[in-house]
C-alpha cells in the first residue's frame, strides 16, 4: 500500500467515527429547505439529508444528515458536509462538486479528479474499482442531489 493510499484509508475512517454534520438542520429564519431519504437496497445503507438554502444568493446555509451504513457511505455523507459548510456553495456550484464526484466515482479509477472541486472527497477514489461499493459512495450524493431539485423547484 503506498502512502497515499493509506493517508486515504485514514481520511475515511476518520469521518466514518467522527462524522461531520451528523445530526439535525438547523436552517436560518426564511431559507428555502429540503430534504431526501436515498436507500441503497443492495447492502440496506441508508440517509437522510437536509438543505438549507439562501433564496436570494442561492447559497447552502446548513446540511445535516443521519444514517446508518458501511463507513464508505457514512465518511463520504460527512465528507460532503464538510465540503459544503467549508466553501459555503451555491446550489450550482454543489451540482457542479456532484458531477464531479460522480465522474471520479464511476471512472474505475481512470482518470486524475479535480482535488480544488473535490477536497477530501478524493480519498474516495479507490472506492471505484469495487463495483458494489459505489452506491454506498454516492448514497449522501444522490440525495443531495435530489434536494438541490427541490429547492431549485422552490426558487422558481
Amino acid at each position: 500500500m503506498s502512502a497515499l493510499d493509506g493517508l486515504y484509508q485514514e481520511v475515511i475512517l476518520d469521518h466514518s467515527k467522527r462524522p461531520v454534520g451528523k445530526g439535525s438542520l438547523e436552517a436560518p429564519e426564511g431559507s428555502l429547505t429540503a430534504s431526501h431519504h436515498e436507500f441503497n437496497p443492495s447492502c440496506g445503507d441508508e440517509i437522510d439529508l437536509s438543505i438549507a438554502v439562501d433564496p436570494e444568493s442561492g447559497r447552502i446555509d446548513g446540511l445535516a444528515w443521519d444514517g446508518q451504513g458501511c463507513s464508505i457511505s457514512m465518511a463520504s455523507a460527512s465528507i460532503l458536509s464538510q465540503l459544503l459548510r467549508d466553501e459555503r456553495l451555491t446550489v450550482a456550484e454543489a451540482q457542479e462538486r456532484i458531477d464531479a464526484f460522480r465522474e471520479m466515482i464511476q471512472g474505475r479509477g481512470e482518470g486524475e479528479p479535480d482535488e480544488d472541486l473535490l477536497g477530501d472527497a478524493v480519498a474516495l477514489q479507490g472506492v471505484s474499482k469495487f463495483v458494489m461499493r459505489v452506491k454506498c459512495a454516492m448514497l449522501g450524493w444522490v440525495a443531495l442531489e435530489a434536494d438541490l431539485r427541490q429547492v431549485e423547484a422552490q426558487r422558481r
